[in-house]
């Protein structure tokens, strides 16, 4: 097999087993559990130059490179994370790792729950952001990491940088919140609970112990994403791919498919119902709903950023409706009002709340810029 020069290349995945109770926010834990890890590069002596990268709703470990099996699952973020790339492997140890509660390998509904022998189904415990913190915290106790030199994500994955610089402020130097926001609206909330109910009330569900009737709630799967995937995209982006093109070239007269963005959604639904769990898309999006870090503070977010001692980049996309630059400014301001060093650039993309998976070279020249001050600011302490 043959692989760019600018890649990771071929990967492995390891299984990191926890035996230890991992306390949930909710008051529930969870026990005998498996994280699935990805690192690219090597961590130097000092274990300083780690980067953990932080996962959105239905990525994965599996970052950057190719697995020698499947040449074509290109990891989600390769276009960020290789040799001479903006986190450049040739300088940074990457961690990549799977939250529990996912359906990629990682402990979650679809796994065998110990207490009862069947797959927990709809009995897995609810997670939030911050248990995904605190077991990522046990992973980077394992490789003796002490110190991040920086925590980075976009979107869901920008929220667990956030909350990393809140719950473990001495265990990173830097924290990149990528078109991500510190709570979500009521609007954004609203869209999680339709593609919910779309798959809740899936007759394939069965009350979340559809493994046991070997069903696949697919058609609440496919609404789900749908619904889900216009929220990525800006309006603009849509009528450039699609407009109102039609899929045949002539008005069908009935309720199949007579646009391309209709095909185009339909065509994403399927694939997604394909691969992804309904219990899984259900706890990922109620820990989007619970995520807001300020309620402990009175809904005051100065002041729970107040703790925090990393340096941040906040970055933010102009057609992104879903994390609308308002909202990373809102961090801003936040941090700015804590004293916190913080970098804020605002780029525009035509691309919606994806543009933070694209290849738009300010972006990449942004965050591979901040990347050189972070090596920079590691070889002159270690001078």
């Amino acid at each position: 097999m043959s692989v760019s020069p600018q890649s990771v290349g071929i990967v492995t995945p390891q299984a990191f087993h926890f035996a230890e109770p991992l306390p949930l926010k909710s008051g529930a834990s969870i026990s005998d559990y498996t994280l699935m890890v990805e690192t690219y590069g090597e961590l130097n002596a000092d274990k300083s130059n780690a980067v953990l990268i932080c996962h959105a709703l239905n990525a994965s470990h599996h970052v950057a490179g190719v697995y020698a099996d499947q040449p074509n699952n290109t990891g989600w973020w390769d276009n960020m994370v290789g040799p001479g790339k903006p986190v450049d492997t040739n300088r940074f140890f990457v961690i990549g790792i799977n939250n529990l509660g996912s359906c990629f390998g990682s402990t979650g509904p679809m796994h065998t729950n110990p207490a009862t022998g069947k797959p927990y189904g709809a009995d897995f415990p609810v997670v939030t952001v911050e248990d995904w913190v605190q077991a990522q915290a046990r992973v980077a106790d394992r490789f003796g990491i002490q110190q991040f030199a920086a925590v980075m994500g976009g979107s869901l994955g920008g929220m667990q940088a956030l909350a990393w610089s809140i719950l473990f402020p001495d265990r990173l130097r830097h924290c990149i919140v990528i078109a991500s926001t510190p709570k979500l609206s009521a609007q954004n909330i609203a869209f999680n609970d339709v593609a919910r109910q779309a798959i809740l009330t899936d007759p394939d569900f069965h009350g979340g112990h559809f493994y046991a009737h070997q069903a696949i709630p697919r058609r609440g799967l496919r609404v789900a994403r749908m619904i889900g995937h216009i929220t990525y995209l800006s309006d603009d982006d849509m009528a450039e791919k699609f407009g109102r093109d039609l899929k045949t070239g002539s008005l069908q007269f009935g309720y199949g498919i007579d646009f391309e963005i209709e095909s185009y959604l339909r065509y994403q639904g399927d694939k997604f119902s394909d691969y992804f769990d309904a219990n899984t898309y259900l706890l990922i999006t109620k820990a989007l709903d619970y995520f807001d870090p300020a309620r402990e503070t009175g809904g005051d977010l100065a002041a729970a950023l107040a703790v925090t001692k990393a340096k941040f980049l906040i970055a933010s996309f102009t057609t992104d409706w879903r994390f609308s630059p308002e909202r990373s400014r809102e961090i801003v301001r936040a941090l700015v009002s804590s004293r916190r060093p913080v970098t804020y650039a605002e780029i525009d993309a035509p691309h919606g709340h994806d543009a933070f998976l694209l290849d738009d070279s300010r972006y990449l020249n942004l965050v591979a810029a901040y990347y050189d001050r972070i090596d920079a600011e590691l070889k002159g302490e270690s001078a």
